[in-house]
């Protein structure tokens, strides 16, 4: 999931500068809604309900369903774990305590502009998420380690790919609760991050559609800037038309 379905608008100046202080803003509204949301709802995500014994607990009582759950966890770890992270396959049981905190990251891309492959710009969306259970090594953590930009800590990245895998494999085990993150209006969709091996995680997406400007124009902003980086913009006619999901729901069921 990348800049491929991305759409291009043509901006002037005086253009990007109005709209890109709207889509910080309305940035900040969305991030703070997410985080009490996501506050919200950890009751209902605690990984035990899913793993039972397969994680270290004060509670030793088995979940129904468990044996399935661990196998699916260990058959995608293990299918991503050695390359690029240099892991072991096996998982050893039972699992370090996991917090049922959630955490969501703005998912980030890279475009190449130009006929360069070489130096690419990394482009931040304004409202789409990574969403896992809070470890010590976060999506942006995880990467940089993978990119080289920070030293490699295999325990960190194990827990972290854990954290990712465990909320993939509980939204479907329990696919209530991603219907209560729909009816929260967020889209929920399962992607896998070629960047880190096929990574399967979950992407929230806000209901509001966002575009970049052409490469010209964002290869202005970032030499300017001196950072090769540039966020999504808002489409402040697509606030507009944001759905009502509620209300197509009951159409539907009436037409």
């Amino acid at each position: 999931m990348g800049n491929q379905n991305i759409i291009r608008k043509n901006l002037d100046n005086q253009q990007f500068m109005q709209l890109r202080k709207n889509t910080e803003k309305i940035v900040e509204v969305l991030d703070k809604r997410l985080k009490g949301h996501l506050n919200t709802l950890k009751p209902l995500f605690v990984p035990r309900k899913l793993l039972g014994t397969y994680i270290k607990s004060s509670s030793m009582n088995d979940v129904p369903g468990s044996d399935k759950a661990f196998a699916e966890l260990q058959e995608q770890y293990a299918a991503i774990c050695e390359k690029p992270f240099g892991l072991p396959k096996k998982l050893q049981t039972p699992l370090p305590t996991i917090s049922n905190q959630l955490d969501a990251v703005p998912f980030k891309y890279s475009i190449y502009i130009g006929e360069s492959k070489e130096k690419a710009t990394s482009i931040t969306a304004a409202t789409r998420w990574i969403l896992s259970y809070q470890s010590e090594c976060p999506y942006n953590r995880l990467k940089a380690m993978v990119m080289g930009t920070e030293t490699r800590q295999p325990d960190d990245m194990k827990q972290s790919l854990i954290s990712c895998l465990i909320l993939s494999i509980f939204l479907k085990h329990f696919p209530v609760l991603k219907q209560l993150l729909q009816d929260l209006r967020y889209e929920v969709e399962f992607q896998t991050l070629e960047d880190l091996g096929g990574l399967p995680v979950v992407i929230l997406k806000a209901p509001i559609e966002c575009f970049l400007p052409p490469d010209d124009f964002i290869l202005q902003i970032t030499q300017l800037s001196g950072i090769p980086a540039f966020q999504e913009i808002i489409d402040l006619d697509e606030v507009e038309k944001m759905p009502d999901t509620l209300k197509e729901t009951l159409q539907h069921a009436i037409s």
